[in-house]
């Protein structure tokens, strides 16, 4: 379906002191921005009365675990090793591919809810996350994550699996990325065999890297280098490569971040309720790392809104280093919108001509954001997901007026109590 979308206020992300409000039509064909502005012949077009709202790029949630969804809750207030390896993974080792299914479902209801229309998601369950997220209609970079000492013995089965369902479900909304969970969960060997075959097959790929002051402490005594020196010099690290929280940096590893043009997720709910501690942006910023937003899962958040992501990732910093001139709104929108476009190479994040038509819709006048007299700060300072009226992903709506078009709400609700039952 092509549309014409009229009166609505058009987000243009520009080089300015402020975004640009513009009221003009909007044109979306074959999956693609086709047009901004008045064409004189808009024949085939559906028409959208969009008065009332505006549109902006769809934000991009660039780090999560969507099959975690149904476990909010379950293990708050703990350290992170216990989080991880006595509360979380003895779910994850009892969970079927079916409860996977439906708790990836309902991940995306409220990404997708709170405006989300792209996300980087590292998985365990072989086919049934990807088939929820083709199911849900959401466009997604796909990685089974990846463990063990050689992808010819303990890795082989998990890399088949991350091969056999990039060659089920790849589409033109599905890509695939190899993941490897860590570099304490991984070894060295195993990293340069998936960054060879990363290279060999053009994948992107996606580790969790310098999260914690342990991992940090543990690498510095195996190797005596920090976690990022150590990915460094074994040449994974580069311009297809999202490295996903580096809350625990020295000095020298933002410059090798840099130099290495690879790219930053920070992930600033989960990393401070996991009492991890905060991402250094100021130092990011200074050496022009490539950043961008993502909640991790629901285990950790507990919530995968990008708009309360956005929020306390702005605060945070200021309060930090008493600055409030440190991560500004603009450039906290650009985070979770255009400089996620970057990552994997997607022409997403604006609204311009031949970018892929990922639009969020929001009600202008929601009383968050009434008067928005700043919307960049509106959206990062005031909104709270609720005003999304709409979403379209690759010029298709998944969620319109409201209600998703993709996914039986009730059913999925129904199987999540369910699950939730048996393991909570």
């Amino acid at each position: 379906m092509d549309y014409k979308i009229t009166g609505a206020m058009i987000l243009q992300m520009d080089d300015l002191p402020a975004f640009r409000p513009v009221e003009t039509d909007l044109y979306v064909a074959n999956g693609k921005i086709a047009h901004v502005g008045t064409l004189a012949d808009d024949a085939g077009y559906e028409v959208i009365d969009a008065k009332g709202l505006l549109v902006i790029p769809g934000l991009a949630n660039m780090h999560t675990h969507a099959y975690m969804s149904f476990m909010r809750g379950c293990a708050d207030d703990v350290p992170f090793d216990e989080w991880l390896f006595r509360r979380v993974m003895p779910i994850e080792d009892a969970m079927t591919g079916e409860d996977a299914y439906w708790s990836t479902l309902f991940g995306c209801m409220e990404m997708i809810s709170t405006g989300t229309t792209q996300i980087t998601d590292m998985h365990m369950f072989k086919g049934d996350v990807p088939r929820a997220l083709r199911d849900a209609g959401i466009r997604a970079n796909i990685g089974r994550g990846l463990v063990g000492e050689d992808l010819t013995t303990d890795g082989a089965s998990r890399f088949r699996e991350a091969m056999e369902e990039m060659a089920e479900y790849r589409s033109d909304l599905l890509d695939f990325i190899l993941a490897p969970h860590a570099i304490y969960t991984c070894s060295e060997r195993l990293l340069r065999q998936i960054n060879d075959k990363a290279h060999e097959l053009d994948l992107g790929k996606e580790i969790h890297l310098a999260e914690s002051l342990k991992e940090y402490d543990d690498c510095m005594k195996q190797y005596g280098k920090s976690p990022v020196k150590y990915l460094t010099d074994m040449g994974f690290l580069d311009d297809k490569t999202l490295a996903a929280h580096c809350v625990r940096l020295d000095d020298k590893d933002y410059r090798l971040l840099d130099e290495s043009c690879a790219h930053v997720v920070l992930n600033p709910v989960s990393n401070a309720k996991l009492g991890n501690g905060a991402a250094n942006f100021l130092q990011m910023h200074t050496h022009g790392l490539r950043i961008c937003l993502g909640t991790d899962g629901a285990a950790s958040n507990n919530t995968q809104n990008l708009f309360h992501e956005m929020n306390f990732f702005s605060l945070l910093q200021k309060a930090r280093f008493c600055d409030p001139d440190i991560a500004p709104a603009q450039e906290t929108l650009r985070m979770a919108t255009m400089n996620a476009g970057n990552v994997f190479g997607k022409k997403t994040g604006l609204i311009e001509e031949g970018y892929l038509a990922d639009l969020t819709f929001l009600d202008m006048s929601s009383l968050s954001l009434t008067p928005a007299t700043d919307l960049a700060s509106a959206l990062v300072y005031s909104a709270n997901g609720s005003e999304v009226d709409s979403v379209m992903v690759g010029g298709r709506f998944v969620y319109r007026k409201r209600e998703f078009t993709t996914i039986d709400s009730d059913r999925v609700l129904y199987e999540v109590t369910r699950i939730a039952r048996k393991y909570l």
